[in-house]
């Protein structure tokens, strides 16, 4: 049997900007937690140029951090 799938109002979820913005901030800590983890450089784009930031100079906040900033 075919369940209907339950229409997403893509604008709704966007105008919330704090749920956004949370979430955006937890997935560059997930990211920079996994990188950090594996042992893997991170790159990010710093001052117009491209830099690797090796995994033992990661800083990854605390969850509750990224989270009482939202």
């Amino acid at each position: 049997m075919i369940r209907p799938v339950k229409e997403i109002d893509v604008g709704e979820i966007l105008a919330d900007t704090e749920q956004v913005t949370a979430a955006v901030r937890r997935a560059g800590r997930d990211a920079r937690l996994k990188h950090k983890q594996l042992g893997v450089p991170l790159v990010v784009w710093r001052d117009g140029q491209v830099v690797e930031i090796p995994p033992e100079e990661i800083i990854v906040d605390p969850p509750e951090a990224t989270a009482a900033d939202d």
